[in-house]
């Protein structure tokens, strides 16, 4: 039902930008209030067009969210297909989100609870998360450090993060009951794409 509106409303649109662009058949002297009416009628189109993308975005939006869980202003959607932490990231950016980083003790046991019930109970997760920049430097994809951090520290001869240089991505680990582990970001792993919503 609601395609059927936003494909009339693209149609009136092509029609309205179609009767704009077409040339008079007489040539009459252009007076400044048909340029103001033109100016108006194309802002006008322009505000329409804008509208309807964020209509569609928001539909999107709303599928995730279906799908997936809302947590503190997100949608979240799990991806139990393991790929490499590359490949997880690039798949959520195709679908307009971030892989998932927990910003409080609260968001972790949220996601903990999701990545549980459906990926599985012991099963792990890519983080949005990683320190590829600077060893110990942990950002968030738009490079930003993070200020929370869960990583599992209850081994005292392999805290994590432990594995150098060679282990930059972070994992959320059910088994762990939510704790991190830095992890070789070219290992498979399923993972958690999040969206901020609108």
């Amino acid at each position: 039902m609601e395609c059927k509106g936003v494909c009339m409303l693209m149609l009136v649109l092509m029609l309205v930008n179609c009767s704009l662009q077409q040339t008079p058949p007489k040539k009459k002297p252009v007076r400044k209030d048909n340029n103001a009416a033109i100016e108006e009628l194309q802002r006008r189109i322009d505000d329409i067009v804008q509208d309807l993308n964020h209509l569609k975005e928001e539909q999107a939006l709303q599928r995730v969210c279906l799908k997936g869980t809302k947590m503190n202003g997100k949608c979240v959607l799990a991806d139990p297909v393991k790929k490499s932490y590359h490949t997880a990231s690039e798949d959520c950016n195709a679908l307009g989100g971030v892989l998932s980083a927990p910003t409080s003790a609260e968001e972790n046991d949220l996601l903990t609870d999701y990545l549980r019930h459906s990926v599985g109970r012991d099963e792990q997760v890519w983080l949005g998360i990683n320190d590829m920049v600077t060893e110990n430097t942990w950002a968030d994809q738009s490079g930003v450090s993070i200020q929370f951090k869960n990583w599992d520290t209850s081994n005292s001869r392999a805290r994590q993060p432990d594995g150098g240089q060679s282990q930059n991505c972070a994992v959320l680990s059910g088994a762990a009951k939510g704790k991190w582990f830095d992890e070789n970001c070219r290992d498979e792993k399923a993972s958690v794409c999040q969206f901020n919503i609108v």
